[in-house]
């Protein structure tokens, strides 16, 4: 079993940044892929970033050149480097890891972008 818990969250005005992290824990292989999806109200769960163990990265269209996510292979951690926060980067944005065994999900954290 693997647990997610996310870090990072909160309220910023447009134009801010936030750092967004994600703890992963319990069982997990070293070749698996971490990233971020997020939903905002209303809407749908998408792709923000995704990173290999490898480091390879894919980011949605939206928020390329914006955001950077990066990994800490010895802590089984992911971040999510927001720059450039536009009032529709709002959602709940979830970690996500899945390998050989399956997909996992964090409960989510609130990003609020507004003035």
């Amino acid at each position: 079993q693997v647990q997610l818990v996310e870090s990072g969250g909160g309220l910023v005005q447009p134009g801010g940044s936030l750092r967004l992290s994600c703890a992963a824990s319990g069982s997990i292989f070293s070749i698996n892929t971490m990233g971020w999806y997020r939903q905002a109200p209303g809407k749908e769960r998408e792709l923000a970033a995704i990173i290999t163990s490898g480091g390879s990265t894919n980011y949605a269209d939206s928020v390329k050149g914006r955001f950077t996510i990066s990994r800490d292979n010895a802590k089984n951690t992911v971040y999510l480097q927001m720059n450039s926060l536009k009032p529709e980067d709002t959602a709940v944005y979830y970690c996500t890891l899945w390998d050989n065994t399956g997909r996992y999900w964090g409960k989510g954290t609130l990003v609020t972008v507004s003035s």
